[in-house]
């Protein structure tokens, strides 16, 4: 393990007190025979599933209880993935939101962070650029049609439409990650938790007190500065490569060639 991070609700300040459950993800290096070896690893519940190339691990607590994996995560549930850095890092330079997010996550949402870790997080930057806008153009626009109930969009949240006519939640994501999207193409960066006057304006969307047509407004015209950004020169038009492909070797050159550790 060399990061690993709390990410969801709870690091944007987006939570609602009672209702969320916890979201962490981390990144590892895979030991030798994982990576230049045929070692596989068992897959599915339980183990029960073919054996596989090490990709990424997951665990929902929800999925233990009867009824397993139709459990849907909720108050007091943890949901863990932990990428290798390998797949972490294709993701991560293809512009993926939620793989990127990882690398702006405050020292106190931080649950481990190694020395290469640090390095990755230190060099956050470099994962910056023009393909960004597209893929957080395609989150926002995936947001947005589950939020509005569009045509071959799905809802696992009726009760919140029962209540509200649309998924305030699907809708705080969606205008989410609008705004982060444009912080990181503007800065750089994305600020957590979600900086105000935007984090108290998220919130009351998911309570249901923004009428539909207005969230609708302030998605769109998310969704048209992301654009305009996405083809801004300003904005590089592809990551650093060279630069993450030289981390990634040394990283697992330094794991692999590490003494054991003394006990």
């Amino acid at each position: 393990m060399i990061l690993r991070v709390q990410v969801g609700s709870g690091v944007h300040g987006t939570a609602v007190t009672g209702q969320d459950d916890r979201d962490e993800m981390g990144v590892c290096l895979e030991p030798p025979e994982f990576v230049t070896g045929l070692a596989r690893v068992p897959s599915g519940i339980g183990g029960q599933g073919p054996s596989v190339r090490f990709e990424q691990y997951e665990r929902h607590t929800a999925w233990d209880r009867p009824g397993r994996l139709a459990n849907r995560s909720g108050a007091g549930d943890l949901d863990v993935v932990i990428y290798s850095a390998r797949k972490w890092a294709r993701l991560a330079l293809a512009g993926n939101p939620t793989v990127l997010l990882v690398l702006f996550v405050p020292d106190q949402d931080v649950v481990f962070r190694s020395k290469q870790g640090a390095e990755l997080t230190d060099n956050a930057h470099r994962f910056v650029s023009r393909l960004a806008a597209r893929r957080f153009l395609g989150y926002v626009h995936g947001q947005k049609q589950a939020m509005t109930g569009a045509s071959g969009a799905h809802t696992n949240r009726p009760e919140l439409v029962a209540v509200h006519g649309y998924d305030t939640k699907y809708a705080m994501h969606a205008l989410r990650l609008g705004l982060q999207g444009i912080e990181l193409l503007t800065t750089g960066r994305i600020t957590l938790p979600v900086p105000e006057p935007h984090r108290s304006y998220l919130r009351a969307v998911r309570r249901g007190e923004i009428p539909l047509s207005e969230v609708v407004d302030a998605v769109t015209d998310a969704e048209t500065r992301l654009a305009r950004l996405g083809a801004d020169s300003s904005v590089p038009a592809e990551p650093d490569r060279r630069w993450v492909d030289d981390w990634l070797h040394r990283s697992y050159l330094d794991y692999w060639t590490r003494p054991p550790c003394q006990t």
